[in-house]
């Protein structure tokens, strides 16, 4: 059992990276700040986002 909740534990952390990713790329953050957190959140999976979360940038991009 330890090993599918393991698994599903995983599957949750990487859907919930990607969505972060997606929202950091569509922000209106600087490239700089828009590489950094999406580095943050590479190296450190549930740090990253658990911060990125709380401080990330939020504004959408204007067109």
């Amino acid at each position: 059992m330890g090993i599918e909740v393991g698994g599903l534990l995983g599957l949750i952390i990487l859907v919930l990276d990607v969505y972060a990713i997606v929202k950091i790329i569509g922000s209106g953050a600087s490239t700089a700040a828009k590489v950094i957190w999406i580095l943050l959140i590479l190296f450190l999976p549930v740090l990253g986002f658990l911060a990125w979360l709380v401080a990330g940038p939020s504004r959408p991009a204007t067109v």
